[in-house]
């Protein structure tokens, strides 16, 4: 009896022959798959928790493909029915992708929005800087057209033209620094508007074509070995 058993454990194992090498394969959507010692329901159960998902690599399979020797990224052993592998990963675990990648677009929306509401404000500061400074630029332009009209003093109304021509100058600059400035920030907020749309239409697109794949083919209920 015993030499029946040790030979047709030899030829099972000789009936394993390569047929993948080392091929990436997932456990499919079921909850825990048991590992067993050899190519068959016969062998002893090794480990009982090879959860979904589970990327594996596959030696071989046996002669009638049934079984297939895997490895785990955590170095577990053992061999594990073919039915339970699949090319792609568990539906559930592209939900979840899915789900993680649309709650980050979501943040980067929240980020965008909120770095364009202060952009606003920060335009509005430089719009209430311009009007002051064009009111101060025409108090500049009056003061110098008064002096010229009434100042008797010909040295003092030359120091005091070019000490208000001078002023004039550098509120002129200022001006323009802040008209460049707000047309900077204009161009900007046209630019987060156009960002959060296309980051709508990229969630919207993810939505339509991820969703419908994650509906599971109904197959037949298979239990363990």
């Amino acid at each position: 009896m015993l030499r029946f058993i040790i030979t047709l454990s030899t030829l099972l194992l000789l009936a394993a022959t390569p047929a993948i090498a080392q091929d990436t394969r997932y456990v499919s959507d079921k909850q825990y798959i048991p590992l067993r010692s050899g190519p068959g329901s016969d062998y002893r159960i090794t480990h009982r928790g090879i959860p979904s998902g589970t990327r594996l690599s596959v030696a071989r399979t046996s002669g009638d493909g049934t079984f297939a020797e895997i490895t785990t990224a955590k170095g577990t052993t053992g061999w594990i029915r073919t039915q339970y592998l699949m090319k792609d990963l568990p539906a559930q675990n592209k939900l979840d992708a899915a789900v993680k990648k649309a709650a980050d677009l979501e943040a980067t929306n929240v980020s965008l929005a909120s770095e364009a509401k202060a952009l606003k404000i920060e335009r509005v500061d430089v719009l209430k800087q311009i009007q002051s400074t064009d009111g101060q630029l025409d108090e500049v332009s009056l003061e110098l057209t008064e002096l010229k009209q009434i100042s008797g003093n010909a040295v003092q109304l030359d120091t005091d033209n070019r000490r208000l021509i001078v002023e004039s100058e550098t509120l002129k600059s200022e001006l323009d620094m802040h008209r460049a400035e707000n047309q900077r920030l204009k161009d900007r907020l046209n630019s987060e508007g156009f960002m959060n749309g296309a980051l709508a239409v990229l969630l919207g697109v993810i939505i339509a074509l991820v969703v419908p794949r994650l509906w599971p083919k109904r197959r037949r209920d298979s239990g363990w070995a």
